[in-house]
């Protein structure tokens, strides 16, 4: 394993970060490539010890000349976020110059212009220096995983539908429960990724692309950062290696995807109406059915009328829901997996900010 460091000088005297990326070298020159981080939102952790363990079975493949293609490993992208704090509490999905999330803005470039991301990089701060790094080291894989996690979660993936179906051995292998087919459409690392592809000859888009992925994985929730868990992580990521032919070992697993995946006109956003104390009545995993209570707002505490009752707008799975209790006007509290489209309008693009 091969350990170097990425500097990124800060946009004051003084300051810089490091980067370090793992690299495994290949033996098979025509297999594909690997480019794998986490921790993009740095506080956001299940996948950094994810990639602690993996990185101790591809060491030992390695010993073993079991390599076959080449992996490139950033098991926390985001140390500008990491070193943000405010009274105590990391802030590591915006960043706190720019008010931007760390996982937009990416350029949206064509592959054939992947060199342009590292030039001239003393042009731009230091988060922007960041993406286009990240960026340009992901271009140079053919298979891109960008682990991430929500709040209270079950284990998903957003998956460009350019990818699907071919992507379910990975949603088989880490035991996915949902997959949301996302279109393509944000300024995302994985949408990034994908839209370089996409466009590799500028202007003309290409709708499939065999052999290649680009996906955000949702690890479970933030407070999912367990030694069991990340071993159990690990262990499936690894099946995917084995069954895209990166490492080498003789065991096979059946690639049997039995999850819904639907578009993301299909999830339900469940939003507080009103700012309050929440009560819910529903967890993640459930299904329900049409109309079934989910929640409670206590707006009003002791007053008559003084709870909103929220219902489910259509039949669907909780895949997530937040870990507040006292929430806001308009506040995101469940995302819902549903067979049908939600009649709430949505922009293309990502769910949420």
């Amino acid at each position: 394993m091969d350990v170097s460091e990425i500097t990124i000088p800060g946009d004051t005297p003084g300051t810089a970060w490091r980067l370090p990326v793992l690299r495994f070298a290949s033996r098979d020159p025509k297999a594909p490539k690997v480019y794998i981080q986490a921790a993009l939102h740095a506080g956001e952790l299940p996948g950094t010890v994810l990639l602690h363990f993996l990185c101790e079975k591809l060491r030992e493949a390695e010993n073993e000349g079991r390599i076959a293609g080449d992996i490139t490993i950033v098991p926390q992208a985001n140390p500008i976020g990491a070193a943000q704090s405010h009274f105590g509490e990391l802030q590591g999905r915006f960043d706190l110059g720019s008010r931007t999330n760390f996982n937009r803005d990416f350029p949206l470039i064509s592959i054939s212009d992947r060199a342009t991301l590292i030039e001239g990089l003393d042009n731009y701060p230091a988060t922007d220096r960041l993406k286009r790094q990240l960026l340009h080291m992901a271009l140079g894989a053919d298979l891109v995983l960008d682990l991430h996690c929500d709040d209270e979660s079950l284990q998903y993936a957003y998956i460009d539908e350019a990818f699907w179906p071919e992507a379910a051995d990975l949603a088989a292998a880490l035991d996915m429960q949902a997959v949301l087919l996302s279109d393509g459409e944000s300024s995302a690392f994985e949408e990034a990724v994908g839209f370089a592809w996409k466009y590799e000859i500028p202007g003309e888009r290409r709708s499939r692309l065999p052999g290649r992925l680009s996906v955000t994985v949702e690890l479970r929730g933030r407070r999912d950062v367990d030694p069991v868990l990340a071993k159990k992580d690990a262990d499936g990521l690894w099946r995917f290696l084995v069954t895209r032919g990166i490492v080498g070992e003789e065991k096979a697993w059946p690639a049997g995807f039995s999850g819904p995946a639907v578009p993301l006109d299909n999830v339900e956003i469940l939003r507080a109406p009103e700012g309050g104390a929440v009560l819910f009545h529903r967890n993640i995993g459930d299904r329900i059915a049409e109309g079934d209570l989910l929640a409670t707002i206590v707006t009003r505490p002791g007053q008559p009328g003084g709870g909103i009752d929220l219902h489910a707008p259509q039949a669907g799975l909780i895949l997530t829901r937040t870990s507040d209790r006292l929430v806001r006007r308009r506040g995101d509290l469940m995302k819902i997996a549903c067979d049908n489209p939600s009649k709430a309008s949505r922009k293309a693009g990502t769910l949420e900010n």
